[in-house]
């Protein structure tokens, strides 16, 4: 057994560190967090200063148990979790759970994982920072303060099971006012008019008239105008121009570029970072400081003049405007910028390609542009002209490497021009005006959302993925796939002195990888804001976040910030639970003509309905869901009494008949007693029975192909069974996993047995984790800094 024993968090770092360490080092893994708030109660004494109460979890309590064994055999710990405030708690927590004094207990950092920053953390420890755990601790209190607190209100005024806390409710009430500036937009259709000239010399180009008309008459009128009109360049100006590298990634901007450039969503990105960092490949990657290393900049400007030239090359130290960054010492980058190319799978390898070109293109000569602008006239159509811009590349400079994507959807494209010159006279080939509808504010996407958040200066890079992950697996958001609808436009064209007109279409409201809000989240949403309106106000949320620097930087102490925000959080808590109403979003569409009952719509027990009748009438409300798409902010009167139409017979099958219905779980086929779940692409309203047939034997053939085998035994028959992620066991109800090298056919009893016994059961959805065997262990743990008056 070595002497030295350092600690990291995850397995993967521990292989990759080990082989930098010699004989005399062993390193083990904490898998993360060892230890958190109990999960029974609240955990926090409020009464006595806020005070945590921790808990080694069960899942835990082996690992620590493992540690507790090497740190007997240790003459030295080093504690090396991550460089953030969570790193540091987890340290914090590894010392007091282990029992190690802190006084002599060796903290090391690194941003990166290769041999020399090892070494030189080795050589440089330091004791853990308490401020830093303090600045965690904090917000981990004042978060379960939330959701303990608000939870319970959601609970009893909406509906069991809803759940709130501090930056997923901000999150949520992003994206549900940009839902409604949508609903309330009202587009407008304008005629964009374009025109391709050609000059003298055969070549072409297009220019833009710098008017739009409001409707078809003045579109068409202008063009008429056009008829034998003499064009001309009235102006011509040239300007050179530049266009500098943007800076190295920074958690959020990573998140952000993935997300644009390969279409990655941020828990993904989030993910494959991680396993990069790990592996050694790229420094860490919960960052917001944009500043690279001297080390770091002199090896890319190497590899650079290696491979482009001296003249590509231009050292460029960044700065971060961020006022709150604190998370790391320096951006997101390759730890070795002369390899091009790493990653174990295809998704690292794409990623780590774009850090890496990122890195090398912020290092990197400004790109030199020739930026042209020419404006063409007519004596006949003088109120207005056409504008051509133009864009030639003089020198490429970072844009060999490397260029910025973008979140913006309708960019101002500038096409190279050919010379042109005063005066010089222009034949129009074609003029055309094409009816344009103006386009309402974008929906956030994963990327978007995050972006805005941290211009908000809310949450920090740590925070990012659990909170996008969080309000989509709660059902507060959805990405749904809309495939939208066609439109008609108008386009005129005048062609050789004669305006023809034609009608086409486009599509309009095709959605993908967007954030909807569902109804339960905006319902929610406007509970809060109405009721909390301070928690889910931005500037509070972001103040909040500047709180936490402070802590961090021994500027302030925890529990009086604790204080603060609870003297007037938890007296709101009680106002509403007593006096407040419940919310369920009710919405009054008009009277049903058959019986003349009112029509509401409604969160209900299972979700969105819609509902004919009064709740308290003698006869009994009818019912009917919602279908896919349909909202109860937008859903309208002929809409809603749409859905009283189900169940309907659509014919017979074998004898038995086969309806279309609507349930708890979406819309379905029912025949003979069984249902079979209506695929997305099917329009319930419309499907036929041919259709239905074939959803029902699909079904069948799916159920005949499920059963492999089954065994009777005196704990239950047990099944092998093919699932949708493959086969695996099934005994009673749990769950269990088939090894891929094994032939699921070949399984007998007794190896179905041996697998049971081997492996975990897998819980399925929507089941509650099993209780432990044995009792976690509640530990009462003071801070050992006393608190800051």
């Amino acid at each position: 057994m070595g002497k030295n024993l350092v600690i990291v968090e995850s397995p993967a770092k521990a292989k990759t560190i080990e082989k930098f360490l010699g004989k005399d080092f062993v390193v083990a893994s904490s898998f993360g967090h060892i230890r958190d708030l109990v999960s029974k109660d609240m955990g926090i004494e409020i009464d006595n200063g806020f005070n945590p109460i921790y808990e080694v979890p069960s899942d835990k309590k082996e690992v620590v148990s493992r540690l507790k064994k090497l740190v007997k055999s240790s003459d030295q710990v080093w504690l090396a979790s991550d460089e953030d405030r969570e790193g540091e708690a987890i340290a914090w927590h590894l010392a007091d759970t282990l029992g190690l004094d802190l006084a002599t207990t060796h903290r090391i950092v690194f941003h990166e994982i290769t041999k020399s920053a090892i070494l030189n953390a080795v050589e440089s420890p330091r004791k853990v920072n308490q401020d830093l755990v303090d600045a965690q601790q904090a917000r981990r209190i004042l978060d379960r303060l939330v959701g303990f607190e608000l939870s319970p209100v959601l609970w009893k005024k909406i509906k069991p099971g809803l759940s709130a806390g501090r930056v997923q409710s901000v999150a949520v009430r992003l994206i549900v006012d940009r839902e409604r500036e949508i609903q309330g937009f009202e587009s407008k259709a304008t005629y964009r008019v374009v025109a391709e000239f050609q000059k003298e010399n055969g070549k072409t180009f297009t220019a833009e008239l710098n008017h739009r008309f409001e409707n078809k008459d003045e579109a068409q009128a202008f063009l008429e105008s056009c008829k034998n009109a003499d064009f001309t360049i009235n102006k011509v100006d040239k300007r050179p121009g530049t266009r500098n590298p943007a800076a190295p990634f920074t958690t959020s901007t990573l998140q952000q570029e993935a997300s644009r450039k390969l279409g990655y969503s941020v828990s993904q990105t989030m993910s494959l970072a991680q396993r990069l960092y790990e592996a050694g490949l790229i420094t860490y990657m919960r960052t917001d400081s944009v500043n690279l290393s001297g080390l770091a900049i002199s090896t890319a400007k190497e590899e650079i003049t290696k491979s482009y030239g001296e003249e590509y090359s231009k050292v460029r130290n960044f700065s971060t405007k961020n006022k709150g960054a604190q998370e790391a010492h320096e951006a997101i980058r390759p730890t070795y910028m002369d390899r091009h190319e790493a990653g174990a799978d295809r998704n690292q390898q794409r990623l780590y390609d774009l850090i890496w070109k990122r890195t090398l293109a912020s290092q990197m000569a400004a790109a030199k542009l020739e930026n042209t602008t020419a404006v063409i006239a007519s004596p006949s159509v003088d109120k207005y002209h056409f504008v051509a811009k133009g864009e030639v590349i003089v020198f490429d400079g970072f844009l060999k490497v490397y260029l910025e994507g973008t979140d913006e959807e309708d960019i101002e494209e500038k096409n190279a021009l050919p010379a042109l010159k005063v005066n010089e006279s222009l034949n129009p080939n074609e003029i055309t005006a094409t009816e344009k509808f103006s386009k309402h504010p974008p929906r956030f996407t994963e990327a978007s959302l995050v972006k805005k958040l941290e211009e908000l200066g809310i949450g920090r890079p740590s925070t990012y993925a659990p909170t996008i992950s969080t309000i989509i697996n709660r059902g507060y958001v959805e990405k749904p796939v809309r495939e939208g609808e066609l439109r008609d436009y108008h386009q005129l064209s005048l062609v050789e002195n004669e305006v023809k007109t034609v009608v086409k279409q486009e599509k309009t409201g095709a959605e993908k990888g967007k954030l909807f809000p569902t109804d339960i989240g905006m319902v929610v949403n406007d509970f809060l804001v109405e009721h909390f309106n301070k928690v889910l106000d931005f500037n509070f949320t972001a103040q909040v976040e500047q709180e936490f620097d402070e802590i961090a930087q021994g500027q302030k102490a925890w529990n009086s910030m604790i204080e603060s925000f609870y003297q007037d959080f938890h007296p709101t808590i009680t106002e509403v639970t007593e006096n407040a109403d419940r919310a369920s979003g009710e919405r009054l569409l008009g009277v049903d003509p058959n019986s003349g009952k009112n029509v509401y719509t409604r969160i209900g027990r299972f979700g969105p309905l819609v509902q004919i009748g009064e709740s308290d009438d003698e006869e009994k409300p009818a019912f009917a869901g919602l279908l896919e798409g349909q909202q109860i902010g937008t859903i309208t009167l002929e809409e809603a009494l749409e859905l009283f139409k189900f169940p309907r017979n659509i014919g017979q099958y074998e004898d038995s008949d086969v309806k279309i219905g609507i349930g708890r779980f979406g819309p379905y086929v029912l025949h003979a007693k069984k249902f079979t779940s209506i695929k997305k692409e099917d329009d319930p309203a419309t499907i036929n029975l041919t259709r239905a047939i074939e959803l029902i034997e699909a079904k069948r053939e799916a159920d005949r192909n499920k059963f492999i085998a089954s065994f009777d035994h005196e704990s239950g028959t047990i099944e092998v069974l093919n699932g949708r992620f493959g086969p695996y066991i099934k005994q009673g109800k749990s769950n269990y996993k088939i090894p891929k090298d094994t032939d699921p056919k070949s399984l007998g009893i007794n190896e179905c047995l041996k697998l049971i016994k081997e492996g975990g059961a897998s819980k399925g959805r929507g089941k509650k984790k099993a209780p432990a065997k044995k009792k976690a262990t509640a530990k009462k743990t003071t801070t050992k800094k006393t608190a800051k008056k």
